[in-house]
């Protein structure tokens, strides 16, 4: 399993819509084959900052999901709601304690 992290920033006057937007489709970004885990952050100092966590079984799977017409679509939406350059992490999970 390997978690991909995404931070994005925001226009504040866009902010809402990216939360609708997020709330009409998290159900199937979670319900992507090999996806088995969707977190949404909010940075508590800067409401303009936000990171998804997303836990996949195979780098394939996030890979078909990324190459998704449903992940297109979502992905050009989203790109006109932000105020900066996103980045992306793919990292391996080594340890979780809970």
């Amino acid at each position: 399993m390997f978690v991909r992290i995404v931070k994005m920033s925001f226009h504040d006057k866009y902010i809402a819509d990216f939360r609708a937007m997020f709330e009409q489709k998290k159900l199937q970004i979670r319900n992507t084959k090999g996806c088995q885990l969707l977190e949404l952050y909010q940075d508590k100092n800067n409401p303009e900052l936000f990171f998804t966590y997303s836990y996949w079984n195979s780098e394939q799977d996030l890979e078909n999901y990324r190459n998704s017409d449903f992940f297109k679509a979502t992905w050009q939406q989203t790109k006109k709601y932000f105020n900066g350059k996103p980045e992306a992490w793919s990292v391996d999970k080594r340890e979780s304690l809970t």
